[in-house]
């Protein structure tokens, strides 16, 4: 017996022809395979996830809200909240566009009657809806609208004063 046929025999590496070669093509197909659905499951998250985010982070990206104790605070803090809301009026809730006039507006006033400075909402006018949304304001406003406040229009539930100013109204206020 030769010293060569005592030794077992050297494992292929899979480079040359033989049985041994499969092992390791098997391991390519299934790195490969593991690739691909990783891959593609990165991109369905994106698509699921990642791409509504950015798309809501751009059409809201000029949105701001902010949340007052009282109307004196907020307009103290904003020179955008209208000066005929109340010092008095408390759970100030204020948004607004950056990018133009659009604001809602919603407060507590001290009784259930418009401030002063609002004005009977002529029926023949036909009201603007909100272009903005706040989940703290009612949908379908525009069908409640008993004043105009200066540009908001407006309406009281029980103590709960609802206001907004549509952009349009402010381009043709701010003309003149």
């Amino acid at each position: 017996m030769s010293a060569q046929s005592d030794r077992p025999a050297e494992p292929r590496t899979g480079t040359g022809p033989g049985p041994r070669a499969q092992p390791r093509t098997r391991s390519r197909t299934r790195t490969v395979v593991i690739t691909v659905v990783s891959v593609a499951v990165a991109l369905g998250f994106a698509g699921v996830v990642a791409v509504p985010a950015a798309k809501d982070w751009y059409q809201n990206r000029h949105d701001q809200a902010a949340s007052y104790s009282s109307g004196k605070e907020a307009k103290a803090d904003r020179a955008s909240v209208p000066r005929w809301l109340p010092d008095g009026a408390k759970r100030v809730e204020y948004a607004m566009k950056t990018t133009g006039g659009d604001r809602l507006l919603k407060a507590t006033l001290p009784t259930p009657t418009l401030p002063a400075d609002c004005k009977p909402h002529q029926p023949d006018a036909t009201p603007r809806p909100p272009a903005i949304k706040a989940t703290w304001f009612p949908k379908n406003a525009e069908r409640h609208i008993s004043a105009r406040c200066d540009l908001y229009y407006a309406y009281m539930e029980g103590n709960t004063l609802y206001a907004w100013q549509a952009h349009d109204d402010w381009v043709a206020a701010n003309k003149a």
